[in-house]
């Protein structure tokens, strides 16, 4: 199983709370992110901007995919431990992220969702369809 995955699945259960980063007290789905980061590589590389939890949002500054342009590696395929990031509408900026856990016939994602927390959910097509960029994070030394 991929490290990224495993550790990803440490944080099942942390409740969702807007722009917070701590397994156990509360997560968003960029907070999973950061705090895979942290148990996999140790301090972050850059302060992140305060940022809204709206998914409708629209505007021409791509934050997230910037951001996860500068930080981590572009990934061409799917395989567990890459980084999802999701458009939730055609018009809206990306907002949304999660790391793909299982791939083939039922593929899966774990990510921090408002009211549910971080939570490991069937990539349903749905879900698939709103995928704006694929990222891995960097080799482990």
């Amino acid at each position: 199983m991929s490290v990224v995955v495993s550790t990803a699945r440490g944080w099942i259960g942390t409740p969702y709370v807007h722009q917070a980063s701590t397994k156990g007290a509360g997560t968003d789905c960029l907070g999973l992110v950061r705090g895979i980061w942290r148990e996999l590589y140790g301090p972050e590389p850059e302060r992140m901007p305060a940022y809204t939890s709206d998914w409708g949002e629209i505007g021409d500054d791509e934050l997230l995919m910037a951001g996860a342009a500068r930080l981590l590696l572009p990934a061409t395929e799917d395989a567990p431990g890459v980084v999802l990031i999701f458009r939730m509408r055609p018009d809206a900026i990306a907002k949304h992220m999660g790391i793909l856990a299982e791939t083939g016939p039922e593929p899966r994602f774990i990510h921090a969702y408002d009211r549910h927390g971080v939570v490991e959910s069937p990539l349903s097509a749905p879900w698939r369809g709103r995928i704006a960029g694929r990222f891995s994070f960097p080799p482990l030394d």
